[in-house]
C-alpha cells in the first residue's frame, strides 16, 4: 500500500514536472511565458526525486559497483553486502543531518520562492521525511529483516 502511493505520488509529479516544462516552453515560443515554470518544476523534482529514493532502498535497487563483490560467496559476500548497505545508511544520515540542519535554520523564516510564493520549508520536510525513510528501510535491511 505504502509502496504503491509512493509510486503515484513520485509518478503524479514526474508527470507534472513534465508537464510543466512542456507549457513553459510552447509558452515561451508563442510569446506566453509561464511565469514561475522553473520555482514548480523545482518543488516536482523534489517530490518525484524524494519518492524515487524510497522507493529504490525499498526495492534493493540502488545503483551498486559489484566487480568484486560478484566474485565472492558465503560469509564474504554476506559481509561486503551488509558493509555497503551500511555505507548507505551512513550516507543517507549524512544528507538527513544536513538537510534538517538548513530545515532548522531557515524554518522561522517562512522562506518562499520569489515569483508564486513557494513555500520551501514543506518541501524540505518532505526531503527530510523520505531521507530518513530511506535511512531507516536501509538499517532494517542490514539487520535481516527485508522491507516490501
Amino acid at each position: 500500500m505504502i509502496r504503491t502511493t509512493m509510486i503515484v505520488i513520485g509518478g503524479c509529479a514526474l508527470l507534472a514536472a513534465t508537464a510543466i516544462d512542456t507549457l513553459a516552453v510552447i509558452g515561451r515560443h508563442i510569446g506566453l511565458p509561464v511565469r514561475g515554470s522553473i520555482e514548480l518544476m523545482q518543488a516536482m523534482v523534489l517530490v518525484s526525486g524524494a519518492t524515487s529514493i524510497v522507493l529504490a532502498t525499498i526495492a534493493g535497487s540502488h545503483a551498486r559497483v559489484k566487480i568484486i563483490v560478484d566474485r565472492l560467496q558465503g560469509l564474504p559476500r554476506s559481509i561486503a553486502d551488509r558493509a555497503s548497505s551500511l555505507m548507505t545508511a551512513l550516507f543517507f544520515l549524512l544528507l538527513l543531518c544536513g538537510s534538517l540542519w538548513l530545515a532548522a535554520d531557515l524554518w522561522a523564516s517562512h522562506e518562499m520562492s520569489e515569483v508564486l510564493g513557494v513555500p520551501w520549508r514543506w518541501m524540505r520536510l518532505f526531503a527530510n521525511i523520505c531521507l530518513l525513510a530511506g535511512l531507516l528501510i536501509t538499517l532494517r535491511q542490514v539487520t535481516g529483516r527485508r522491507s516490501r
